[in-house]
């Protein structure tokens, strides 16, 4: 250990994603290469001293206990943690949360150091994994509220990989076997049913740990969501989700030093007659065991919607991946110049 694949790996995955802005100490992280990388994560983030670097994977973050803040992160797997790296700048934005973070250190605000905060989860505590539509992200729980976190990594292939790398740390893990099933009797059996739950497909690991992902059933429930949303004017049968994927919209901010434009996560829905942008709450669903009410908001709140015919023309830009799409859409006042003529006008 390490082996030249491994150091090799982890060094083409030791890259900030470029639309995404992140602190000096992170850029420092960032520019560090092979050895250098290994070094760095020995001496000041792991913490026992025979524990193996496994895998690095730079993603947006969400914290269970602060659902509103997505902050870039370092996400560091080792073969007894899951360490994420985060910007410092997530501690000063969220100020009523203080009990969750640690403030010792605030002093050192203006020394040359560059500290960045390290959240562990122990693979020890892990109880589940929770992969989201199309892999666009994957919630991982602990045994309490402070051990949630959501990656969002937009991107399915780096949910893949890290998913299998976890799955792979996890079976070096000696944990005890879980005690032989109680025959369950007829009641038993049937009464469980009624407990209004939607059941996902579950992978239960040899460590115990389950790796929860969507079914069919998801899908149905966002095209429901989406039909009430187009004044049910559709038919459920006949409307398709043809693409689902997270995604920035881009604001921009002008009257700065330089018009600067801010990025609005938001997940882009497109039906066959529609496109749609949704606020949606990645962290809080499903509800984990220990929540005590339903969360504040909805699991999908509409931002924008327009119809694909009212679509003029798509700008694409010339960039690298992120790739930049202005959709420009003709402004009509009245939606429906044409009325839907499917509605029975003549019935009673």
């Amino acid at each position: 250990y390490p082996s030249e694949f491994l150091m090799q790996k982890i060094t083409e995955d030791n890259q900030i994603p470029v639309h995404l802005h992140v602190s000096v100490s992170l850029q420092y992280v960032a520019g560090l290469k092979g050895n250098a990388l290994v070094e760095f994560f020995h001496g000041n983030v792991a913490e026992v001293e025979n524990e193996e670097l496994r895998h690095l994977m730079w993603s947006s973050v969400l914290f269970y206990k602060t659902p509103n803040v997505e902050v870039m992160a370092c996400v560091l797997l080792s073969t007894k943690a899951i360490y994420f790296l985060l910007d410092d700048s997530f501690i000063h934005a969220d100020e009523h949360q203080s009990d969750f973070w640690n403030k010792e250190n605030s002093d050192c605000e203006n020394s040359s150091f560059h500290l960045s905060c390290c959240f562990v989860l122990k693979l020890n505590d892990l109880q589940s994994v929770n992969v989201g539509l199309f892999d666009q992200y994957f919630r991982i729980t602990g045994h309490s509220a402070d051990h949630i976190v959501t990656c969002l990594t937009r991107d399915s292939y780096n949910t893949h990989t890290f998913i299998q790398q976890l799955m792979a740390v996890l079976s070096l893990l000696a944990r005890t076997p879980s005690p032989e099933p109680v025959d369950k009797d007829f009641y038993s059996e049937f009464g469980s049913k009624n407990t209004g739950k939607m059941e996902n497909y579950e992978l239960i690991h040899s460590s115990r740990v389950k790796f929860i992902y969507p079914n069919e059933e998801e899908i149905g429930d966002l095209a429901f969501l989406v039909a009430e949303k187009m004044d049910g004017l559709t038919n459920l049968q006949s409307l398709n989700i043809l693409l689902y994927v997270l995604a920035f919209q881009v604001n921009h901010v002008e009257g700065s030093a330089q018009n600067t434009s801010s990025l609005q996560p938001k997940t882009l829905i497109l039906t066959s007659s529609d496109l749609f942008l949704f606020d949606e709450d990645y962290i809080s669903y499903p509800l984990p065991e220990f929540a005590k009410e339903p969360p504040k908001r909805d699991k999908y709140q509409l931002a924008d919607g327009r119809r694909i015919r009212d679509l003029d023309r798509v700008l694409m830009g010339y960039q690298t991946y992120p790739q930049a799409l202005t959709f420009v859409f003709d402004d009509v006042q009245d939606q429906d110049l044409m009325q839907n003529l499917t509605l029975d006008h003549f019935g009673e």
